[in-house]
């Protein structure tokens, strides 16, 4: 089932405009919990209202936000919100300075109609609480404060602005064993540290690994807690959470515990000893299903070249068995992963940093085409699929459930769709994991699957890019497409033109484009979600 979005999540009380009661917010702005999990009382946080004044009326009631349970209050009061620094599963991060300080910081702004019941608004809530829980701990992005308004929740983060992990060690342009076995270390005592404190954090991948500053030294922190979990000694859990290609096979049989992240760590190291990722698949159910089958390939380039202890490390991460899984106690014990351990200086393969290149680059490329092609639709057809929405969507509240989906499309004269389309249908609109789609999302994800290989709207959509009619894109035309989208990275362009480019000559001719088009797209199997409807 989806989640559905009743007629509670649009109630006054979601919008915070007048006195909500919430039995699981924290008590003030930087409030901890007890260092036991999040608090189970019955009875609301007290919150303290500002001090009135002799124009004020002393009888007005306090608006308290329903996520954090305190009163809101506008975060542009203390912060100036810049640029947009990246997205997430829910949330929008920004530049922010104080404007007193002149301090810069990270602002995750969440917004509270994408939290479509009870369980996502009491997901944001834990990850509140779980940073506040961390904080101290040098190796985890500190939260500065927490605030709440009428239309969002705001995370206000320590700024790490060195980048992602695997950004770094590209532009090194050299790599060992010994320098992976050093990163490892650090994010296993990340892990570990969590683990400790009763936390499982449940989304680790390289791009929740950040660094602080561009020093040659700089720290490295863990980011995104946004699917972390507190637990205790016995506890199992259930939820699909995390990003597919990292997912445990114990997670898609929906009973875990802290093991998971071991699993995730290893299938990074995995990547950052070879370039790929160890279970791969065109699709989202066909990395599920290599997870599940959890054969692990040892006979490609450059593992025959690897050390017996970084194969060994690596086996022993990825054991199927969670029970026979390395603890993160063990992982750090390991030979190849102690200081002055067995892991190598021998520089790896250039070919390693060149597919860890690939797999980190999204091909944005096609994200703006499909923005294109959507824009090649008729009005007919666009008329058509609005009513197709305003059929599906009974209550008018804006968005679907999957249910009203699969309903909808059945009464649909003329589609024929099968379930596990309507199944993609979803994933390919519900980018942020909770359960709905709106209008637009609906738009774009029937044209992808609907319209996207139509031959004459792949080539309206390639004329857009061929500025000159040439027959090919050039660096320089794809340029100035993308940055009539905001995208102006030189060597991202350059890496989408290498990925395309299939016969080297330094353009993209129209069948290139077209396989680019029509080829899955396992990048977006890495959004972090919630899989509430997965069957394996």
């Amino acid at each position: 089932m989806g989640n559905c979005c009743s007629s509670d999540s649009e109630s006054p009380n979601v919008n915070g405009t007048e006195v909500a009661k919430s039995n699981h917010g924290e008590n003030s702005n930087h409030a901890n919990d007890d260092g036991n999990g999040p608090s189970t009382s019955s009875s609301p946080p007290k919150a303290n209202p500002p001090p009135s004044t002799s124009s004020e009326k002393p009888n007005k009631p306090v608006a308290i936000g329903p996520v954090l349970g305190r009163p809101m209050e506008d975060i542009r009061n203390t912060y100036n919100i810049g640029k947009e620094l990246g997205r997430g599963q829910f949330g929008v991060t920004h530049l922010c300075t104080n404007k007193q300080s002149g301090e810069k910081f990270a602002c995750k702004t969440i917004a509270k109609r994408k939290l479509a019941n009870k369980e996502d608004v009491e997901d944001v809530r834990r990850e509140v609480q779980i940073m506040h829980h961390l904080a101290g701990q040098a190796n985890v992005v500190e939260l500065k404060g927490a605030y709440e308004d009428k239309h969002s929740v705001h995370l206000v983060m320590e700024l790490c602005a060195g980048g992602e992990l695997f950004d770094r060690i590209i532009s090194k342009g050299h790599y060992t064993e010994r320098a992976a076995a050093s990163l490892l270390r650090t994010i296993v005592q990340i892990v570990h540290t969590c683990h400790t404190m009763g936390v499982i954090h449940r989304d680790l991948k390289p791009e929740n690994f950040l660094l602080l500053n561009h020093d040659e030294t700089s720290p490295l922190k863990a980011t995104d807690f946004g699917l972390s979990v507190f637990y205790k000694q016995g506890d199992v859990f259930k939820d699909i959470v995390g990003s597919a290609y990292y997912i445990a096979p114990e997670v898609l049989k929906r009973n875990y515990g802290p093991e998971v992240d071991i699993w995730s760590i290893g299938v990074m190291l995995y990547i950052l000893l070879c370039g790929v990722p160890p279970f791969w698949a065109e699709s989202e159910n066909g990395i599920f299903n290599a997870i599940l089958r959890g054969t692990i390939d040892f006979s490609c380039d450059p593992w025959p070249s690897l050390s017996p202890g970084a194969k060994d490390i690596v086996k022993k991460m990825l054991n199927t068995d969670p029970k026979q899984r390395l603890t993160a106690f063990q992982v750090l014990n390991h030979p190849w992963i102690k200081e002055d351990g067995e892991a190598p200086e021998t520089p790896l393969d250039n070919a390693v940093l060149d597919r860890i290149k690939q797999f980190r680059a999204m091909n944005k490329f096609k994200k703006v085409a499909l923005k294109v092609i959507a824009g090649c639709l008729s009005e007919e057809e666009i008329m058509g699929l609005k009513q197709m929405f305003k059929g599906m969507d009974t209550d008018n509240s804006g968005t679907i459930t999957l249910e009203e989906l699969k309903k909808g499309l059945s009464q649909q004269e003329g589609t024929k769709l099968s379930e596990y389309e309507v199944q993609q249908l979803m994933e390919a609109a519900d980018a942020d994991g909770n359960g709905t789609i709106d209008y637009d999302e609906f738009i774009a994800a029937t044209m992808q699957i609907n319209r996207m290989d139509r031959e004459e709207h792949l080539y309206t959509a390639f004329q857009y890019f061929d500025k000159d009619n040439s027959g090919y894109i050039t660096i320089e035309e794809l340029e100035q497409a993308l940055r009539e989208f905001g995208m102006s990275d030189a060597k991202l362009i350059n890496e989408i033109i290498s990925d395309v480019d299939a016969d080297h000559d330094g353009n993209i001719n129209y069948d290139e484009f077209a396989a680019m088009m029509r080829k899955g797209n396992p990048e977006a199997a890495q959004n972090p979600k919630k899989r509430r409807d997965v069957v394996v």
